[in-house]
Parts: structure tokens; sequence; C-alpha cells
């Protein structure tokens, strides 16, 4: 009887390790895996960029230049000396998971990173979030909010 229950509390931790280790084994193989987060979509074709000797120079119809405040909630991103290149979509259509966006809000323009895209009885709409940030925004952009979509960044 002595060695049946030995025998038992053996094979119990002996599973209880196996499956432990099982656990374990993605990160223990390779703990260089990173998550895949959503990257901006590609907004500027390789031919609308010209780079030569001295200069670059960007062919984006319809682009305005934008500047930030320092609210941290797009760090290490974009800061307040950094400049950026918007664009202005047709449809709501074009904006993706991933995308930076400028929306009018009643504390003034949010720069956030769009997390969701969905519909509902209103149409597209996008839940933004700042990188920095651990929270969504409060509520749903409709693509009317929208201002722009950041394309560059300058640093």
């Amino acid at each position: 009887m002595r060695i049946w229950k030995k025998s038992i509390i053996f094979i119990t931790i002996l599973i209880v390790l196996i499956f432990s280790v099982a656990a374990l084994s993605k990160e223990l193989i390779n703990p260089f895996i990173l998550e895949e987060h959503p990257s901006p979509s590609n907004w500027i074709k390789e031919n609308q960029i010209q780079v030569s000797k001295n200069e670059v120079t960007l062919n984006i119809k319809n682009s305005m230049w934008a500047k930030f405040t320092n609210t941290n909630s797009m760090d290490p991103f974009l800061d307040e000396d950094s400049n950026a290149i918007e664009i202005l979509p047709n449809t709501a259509d074009e904006i993706n998971v991933g995308d930076v966006i400028s929306y009018q809000s009643s504390y003034g323009v949010i720069i956030h990173r769009v997390i969701e895209k969905s519909s509902d009885r209103e149409g597209i709409y996008y839940i933004t979030k700042g990188d920095n940030s651990p929270f969504k925004d409060p509520k749903k952009i409709r693509f009317e909010e929208v201002k722009g979509v950041v394309v560059a960044i300058i640093y």
C-alpha cells in the first residue's frame, strides 16, 4: 500500500511537471517571439517617393502638415517635437486597424491609433487608443469626425 501511494504521488508530480513544461515550452524554445500588432496601412506607394543625392521628395496629393501637443498618449511613436504628414481619406473603408488618425473631439483634435473597426446602424466606426495609454478612447469615432490619417512621421 505504501508503494502504491508513493507511485500515485510520483505520477501526479510527473504529470504536473510535463504540463508545466509544455505550457512554457513556447517561451523556452524562443523567448524572442513577439506578439503581432496591426501596422498602419501603406498609404504612400513607392512611386510617390523620389530620393536623390541631396533631397527626398514625396508626391502626396491633398496632404496636410501636422504638429503635436505633449500629451504623451502616443509615446514613443510620436511626441511634441515630431512632425507628420496627414491626408484626408476619401471613404470610411480606406481606414484600417493599425492606422493612426486625427479626429475632432470635445477636447480638440486627438491623434490615436485605430484598434477596432466595425459597423452599427449608423455605419462604420473606429475605436481608437493612444499607444501609451492602457485605455481605449471613450467613444466610437465616425468617419465624419476624422480630420486625417497620418501617412508619414518626420523625426
